[in-house]
């Protein structure tokens, strides 16, 4: 995921994901915290996280 580069609230996907995919999340950051979502339902609920915890969660991604 881009950390960076993308204006506030601006809903992203993996760089991992294909441009057809339909079975990805996206992200977006709001106020301090990293918002998830399933893309297939992108008005249902969110799962939001501290950026700390994000940073880490994608670190240990990374490390796999």
């Amino acid at each position: 995921m881009k950390r960076s580069g993308s204006p506030p609230n601006a809903w992203r996907k993996s760089s991992h994901s294909t441009s057809g995919a339909q079975d990805c999340v996206e992200v977006t950051n709001d106020r301090g915290l990293a918002r998830i979502r399933d893309s297939k339902d992108p008005h249902g609920p969110t799962l939001p996280l501290p950026h700390p915890t994000w940073a880490a969660f994608l670190d240990n991604l990374k490390a796999q």
